[in-house]
């Protein structure tokens, strides 16, 4: 390693990223952290601001801090992108997106206007070159391994990103902040959408799009015959698997199985009518594999905390995927990701477009 490499790392505010940044820095790299505003008032053009923030108490790991405003940015591509997910009947994961679109492009954004090529950021994922290729893989810890939200990333972002804390698990890290003097030790994690008020996303939505509530209340629910047995107050307040706060008695458990949008319409039916045993994916990012000529298999996670299920992968048009489960999948809902992995390599990912209860066309 050249100790005099410049990296660029993102810092949240949380323990993890400011432990990634003293590692590297204790590692023999030039620091510099930037840290991306984007619920701040928006600017027009996106500037590098210095920061008065410090990471730790110990003078040994002060270096310079910037601040990035990317609200605008952020409110297009992040906000508006979950607002029209919901809308047209998606179940949104903003984070991924977030990443992607904010995190990353900020990170390089600096990383070009302070002269250096390398970032890095706190997520629990790893990177190595295996066959001339940068290739990803998840953190060690499998209790936070961040792979899953890392899919949409090409092999160009990987080769100029480190992962310091890939290797560690979580009370190792916490560890090592107290032992690096970190502000943030004993900081607890949020769960929650940095945009969405107690991780309510309804009221958010109802405050957010004037009119909302108004204009999709009374929608039917159907049962899957399609008999009416109650009405909602919108498609947008429902997401697939539900089970609360349905209004409705029907002498069994019963979860919301499908929204469609253009009518405003929710079905709903019994634990077995969640199952699908393949789904459509749009949007394909590969990192691990090309793009299958054929039938291939993998593994594949349906949303983030789902058990990695074996899968196969079928070319379709237009660069879709056919995704075929040999054992059922429960409650899988269009507008999340589906990553496909290789043992703790990530293959690639894309969005669920569709889903289908049969593996037929």
């Amino acid at each position: 390693m050249n100790t005099q490499q410049h990296v660029i790392v993102g810092l949240s505010g949380g323990v993890d990223s400011a432990v990634a940044a003293c590692l590297l820095s204790k590692q023999g790299y030039r620091v510099t952290g930037v840290n991306i505003r984007v619920l701040d008032t928006p600017d027009q053009e996106p500037v590098l601001t210095p920061a008065a923030l410090r990471v730790s108490n110990l003078p040994e790991f002060e270096f310079p801090v910037f601040t990035l405003n990317l609200s605008s940015r952020f409110r297009e591509e992040v906000i508006g992108y979950f607002h029209d997910a919901y809308l047209a009947g998606r179940t949104p994961n903003p984070c991924m997106v977030c990443n992607k679109n904010i995190k990353w492009f900020g990170l390089f954004q600096a990383a070009r206007l302070l002269g250096t090529d390398l970032v890095a950021t706190g997520h629990y994922a790893r990177t190595a070159i295996a066959n001339g290729r940068c290739r990803l893989y998840k953190g060690t810890d499998p209790q936070k391994d961040q792979s899953y939200f890392l899919w949409m990333l090409t092999r160009e972002d990987l080769s100029r990103t480190l992962f310091p804390l890939g290797g560690f698990t979580k009370p190792e890290v916490r560890e090592m902040a107290r032992s690096f003097g970190v502000l943030a030790a004993e900081k607890k994690e949020s769960q929650e959408i940095c945009f969405v008020p107690n991780d309510d996303y309804c009221q958010y939505l109802e405050s957010a799009i004037p009119g909302l509530g108004e204009r999709v209340a009374g929608g039917e629910i159907v049962d899957g015959s399609d008999r009416v047995i109650g009405h909602h107050r919108g498609f947008p307040f429902y997401t697939i698997g539900q089970r609360r706060g349905l209004g409705i008695s029907t002498g069994e458990a019963a979860y919301v199985t499908e929204i469609d949008a253009s009518s405003n319409r929710i079905r709903v039916g019994g634990k077995d009518a969640l199952e699908c045993r393949a789904l459509i994916a749009t949007g394909l990012n590969w990192l691990g594999m090309d793009r299958p000529e054929g039938a291939a298999e993998a593994f594949a996670k349906i949303r983030y905390r789902d058990a990695e299920s074996r899968c196969i992968i079928e070319p379709m048009e237009n660069d879709a995927v056919k995704v075929i489960f040999p054992d059922a999948k429960n409650a899988v809902a269009a507008g999340q990701a589906v990553v496909f992995y290789n043992n703790d390599e990530v293959l690639g990912g894309g969005m669920i477009a569709g889903v289908l209860k049969t593996s037929q066309p």
